[in-house]
């Protein structure tokens, strides 16, 4: 279990100990309702406050690796999660956490942050994405799950602070909300036009690259807008070159998003964990003469 999922369950028993001795109801603004008598003291908002608006949603990106959606137990409860998500869909009240575990690691062993669009979920594998409607004001985002919670009541999903900032509930703690499962192949190829698959694609010989030299892939593109889309997005994330290598084949041109050359296989990695933790896909090695 993670350390901030140890955090967390320990903060819901020093809550359930409270409420044992104490009879006043939670105040106002309280953020992550599985401590919210805490949370004047242990959690909230920051005290600097941005522009929420300015932060995009996040990136429905088909996973290659391993989903993590082993049984656990909490509070004496046994969880179950599921092994695929894409067709979930449940409606119940919504919570957010927030300060108290800026930086800390989450389930999914990523750092949260509170500014991050990700969420919470006690039975969704990790990670997933869904997409989390307001049913009081129907605002809108989509939020990649990446931790698990909330244990406290009957809360179905725990948001980040700037998610619950775009749905409009974070002054009043929670909101009853629809979640929705989403697949992200389909909703790649129905919001990126020419997107085909970002993982193991085939490698020729690209005369125009440096013979023997490694690279990582991140994409392959029958739309040239799409493949110069996906470059901007990496070439702002990472400190590498970023490029679109057209490749004609029998059944058309595609669009090859790669970075390089990669000096050396830690380089590999620390490029392939950026691309991860922002999002943008994963990435395949390749040599220019394979």
């Amino acid at each position: 279990m993670s350390a901030l999922m140890h955090m967390r369950v320990a903060g819901m028993s020093l809550l359930l100990a409270w409420l044992v001795g104490c009879s006043s109801a939670p105040q106002p603004g309280q953020g992550s309702v599985s401590k919210p008598l805490l949370r004047p003291l242990h959690d909230g908002a920051p005290t600097h406050i941005v522009d929420v608006s300015t932060i995009p949603d996040a990136v429905p990106t088909p996973h290659t690796g391993r989903y993590k959606a082993s049984p656990y137990k909490v509070l004496g409860k046994h969880y179950t999660p599921m092994q695929n998500g894409h067709s979930y869909r449940e409606t119940g009240p919504a919570s957010w956490y927030g300060t108290k575990f800026h930086g800390q690691h989450t389930a999914n062993g990523e750092d949260y942050d509170l500014y991050g669009m990700t969420a919470a979920h006690k039975t969704l594998p990790l990670p997933t994405y869904v997409r989390v409607t307001n049913l009081e004001n129907q605002r809108t985002v989509i939020v990649r799950v990446n931790d698990r919670g909330p244990f406290y009541s009957n809360r179905i999903i725990d948001l980040s602070y700037a998610a619950a900032r775009k749905l409009g509930f974070a002054e009043k703690g929670t909101a009853q909300v629809l979640v929705e499962g989403i697949d992200p192949v389909a909703w790649q190829q129905q919001n990126n036009p020419g997107y085909l698959v970002k993982k193991n694609p085939p490698v020729e010989t690209l005369a125009s690259e440096p013979s023997g030299q490694v690279y990582l892939q991140v994409g392959a593109f029958a739309s040239s807008q799409a493949a110069e889309q996906l470059r901007n997005q990496l070439q702002s994330a990472v400190n590498a070159t970023v490029f679109v290598m057209p490749v004609q084949q029998a059944n058309g041109t595609f669009h090859r998003v790669r970075l390089g050359p990669v000096a050396d296989h830690d380089e590999a990695q620390r490029l392939i964990e950026t691309l991860r933790l922002a999002n943008l896909g994963s990435a395949t090695l390749v040599t220019s003469n394979k």
